[in-house]
């Protein structure tokens, strides 16, 4: 599907803004306990800018801890819900597709939270984003890891051939692929950046589909465990990367 403003509200429909998901209060808690990582990585900037806003959860965490954010969101539904949800913070919410945004000023960093994994062209998107930056200015990304110990184990199950098989959950998001770190480094460098951070977070050795029935508090220790963890063991991978 072409990522046009009625497909990104298609997918908004389909996930975002279907109650019927069921695993989005896992995806959410993931976020949420990965937050301080992600303001941790931003090092104090003053201008940010957040690539899509899907549920909100990241964009109300960071507005909380006072985090000088904009969002950039190509569905005109998700904007909707972005500036209603948001209203008495003033959040600015900039209505564009990715590739025909034009920032007034450089930011200071950009948030690609869950983006590139998404988009058609990856190194092309972070092209634009190099663009969007000031000098020395930082992009903050996180992917699917194709390396996540439940890909591996599904793989030795025979479940999936491959670790980078895009699952039925993958295509109901409109995932394109997933990544590993060096796959997410070269991309990066390709359009102009150098990664100076890699983490990532959230254990998972089942699916989603499989971890709905499971204690809050084993969700919770999946998720605080990662910063004991190689990143590439994890469901989430992320890096920071200045402008070179």
């Amino acid at each position: 599907m072409t990522l046009t403003a009625a497909a990104l509200d298609a997918y908004a429909d389909a996930y975002y803004l279907n109650a019927e998901i069921a695993d989005v209060d896992i995806e959410e808690l993931g976020q949420r306990l990965s937050i301080d990582r992600t303001v941790a990585a931003l090092h104090g900037v003053r201008r940010v800018l957040e690539m899509g806003f899907g549920t909100g959860l990241v964009t109300g965490e960071l507005l909380a801890r006072g985090v000088p954010i904009e969002v950039l969101e190509g569905s005109p539904k998700l904007c909707d819900v972005a500036r209603r949800t948001h209203a008495g913070a003033g959040l600015v919410v900039h209505e564009a597709l990715f590739e025909v945004f034009a920032p007034d000023e450089p930011y200071d960093a950009v948030l690609a939270l869950h983006i590139a994994e998404h988009v058609d062209d990856p190194v092309a998107l972070f092209g634009l984003v190099h663009g969007w930056l000031a000098p020395g200015g930082a992009i903050i990304v996180m992917v699917p890891n194709a390396h996540s110990l439940h890909r591996r184990l599904a793989v030795r199950m025979g479940l999936q051939r491959h670790l980078d098989d895009l699952s039925p959950r993958d295509h109901l998001v409109g995932h394109q692929r997933v990544y590993d770190l060096a796959r997410l480094r070269a991309d990066l460098d390709a359009a102009g950046f150098a990664t100076t951070e890699e983490f990532g977070y959230q254990l998972k050795t089942v699916p989603n589909g499989m971890m709905g029935d499971w204690p809050p508090e084993l969700h919770t220790a999946l998720v605080q465990i990662s910063a004991e963890l190689e990143p590439a063991m994890l469901a989430n991978i992320g890096v920071r990367a200045v402008r070179a």
